[in-house]
């Protein structure tokens, strides 16, 4: 039995985590001397009313998975937005040479894009204010990485796991615990054992929720720490809350009046983007946790479009190859048959432009692959014209 119910990498390569149909489809097609050459597309028909748009990623892995394999793979780059019916990704070879892997295809794609579209739409919401993952606790660790990983990408300032420093190349974020007040009994003394033990490269950030008012237990801190103290944070529990934004606003000025302008507020527990929306102007900083990590996937699919050549598809979907193409003013898409199609926006009546690559060629990978960082640069830069679609 595998060890915490994980599939490892050489289990997804030798197509154990695959629908048990692709393997009987393969064993049928081997059986009859059937291989056909196919073009297979990834769409997603219908976008979920909390997606108007979505974050395209997880490419990477695709590629990983399919090297070496006799086959071609067009997509948009990482970190491209997409809309209803853009063909992101299209796969070229015969069909028992890949389509075993369809299944781990789709998760690859399906669950990133989703965490990176919902990191995208909080960052949006926080209007520039420090948003953090903080959700690994709700998933199963085996993905702990991933989410943070992807969540960054998507517009997260920060994260929390330890394992995804490997996968990002950045240090995880994070405060103080509950545990750690409970065991030393105050909120105060807590910090303070904080401020003397822990690197100084470590941002003094007080949990303030734990025993006290929350005004009374920053003051407290606040005149502990001086000018060590760089935030409080809020995780106040519902059947406590109340109104938080009152609260911070409570805390903002009692704070200001005594000299610790310097010491910004940020808040966790149940935040999603209307919650960040509400408190942005007061909140400087939002710890993210299950919106994100529990993001809903984008539900592509991935349907034969061409056989031999020739387009040819299920009932439902539209047949043959396609390029995709987005207007670089209002990222408005269309797709064609044809590449490199002089196509004018119908919005903005502006050129647009063929997004489309081929980033593998027979097994190999023909383009350089951008870094997470270069990602996610992508992606923020592009969140000013996806305001209108939030």
């Amino acid at each position: 039995m595998a060890k915490f119910d994980i599939a490892l990498p050489e289990d997804i390569l030798a197509g154990k985590t695959t629908d048990v149909y692709f393997i009987r489809t393969e064993e049928v097609l081997r059986k009859a001397g059937i291989n056909k050459k196919v073009t297979m597309e990834v769409a997603q028909k219908g976008m979920p009313e909390e997606y108007p748009f979505g974050i395209f990623t997880g490419l990477s892995n695709v590629l990983e998975l399919l090297e070496g394999k006799p086959v071609d793979i067009y997509a948009i780059e990482e970190g491209s937005v997409f809309f209803e019916n853009t063909p992101v990704l299209s796969i070229v070879g015969n069909y028992l040479d890949f389509g075993v892997y369809e299944t781990a295809i789709l998760g690859f794609i399906c669950h990133a894009s989703g965490i990176t579209t919902k990191a995208s739409k909080c960052k949006l919401a926080a209007k520039g204010k420090t948003v953090l993952s903080f959700g690994a606790r709700r998933a199963h660790p085996a993905i702990s990485g991933m989410i943070d990983k992807y969540a960054y990408i998507g517009g997260c300032d920060g994260f929390s796991v330890l394992f995804a420093e490997e996968l990002i190349g950045k240090k995880a974020s994070g405060t103080i615990p509950h545990a750690l007040i409970l065991q030393v009994g105050d909120t105060t003394e807590t910090m303070k054992l904080f401020n003397m033990y822990i690197d100084k490269s470590v941002p003094r950030i007080a949990l303030i929720d734990t025993f006290n008012d929350e005004k009374f237990e920053t003051l407290n801190v606040a005149k502990a720490l001086q000018n060590d103290l760089n935030g409080v944070r809020l995780d106040t529990p519902g059947s406590r809350r109340g109104d938080l934004k009152k609260i911070a606003e409570e805390i903002r000025w009692e704070l200001d009046i005594r000299g610790f302008e310097h010491v910004k507020l940020f808040a966790s527990g149940g935040l999603d983007e209307k919650k960040l929306t509400e408190l942005s102007d007061i909140i400087d900083g939002f710890g993210v946790g299950t919106t994100i990590s529990n993001a809903k996937v984008m539900d592509f699919s991935m349907d034969i479009v061409e056989i031999d050549g020739k387009p040819f598809s299920k009932k439902g979907k539209m047949s043959g190859f396609k390029f995709a193409y987005s207007c670089p003013t209002c990222l408005k898409q269309t797709y064609d048959i044809n590449k490199n199609k002089k196509i004018v926006c119908s919005k903005c009546n502006t050129d647009m432009k063929m997004i489309t690559k081929k980033f593998m060629e027979n097994g190999k990978i023909i383009l350089p692959l951008p870094s997470v960082d270069e990602i996610r640069s992508k992606i923020l830069s592009q969140l000013v014209n996806l305001q209108n679609f939030s």
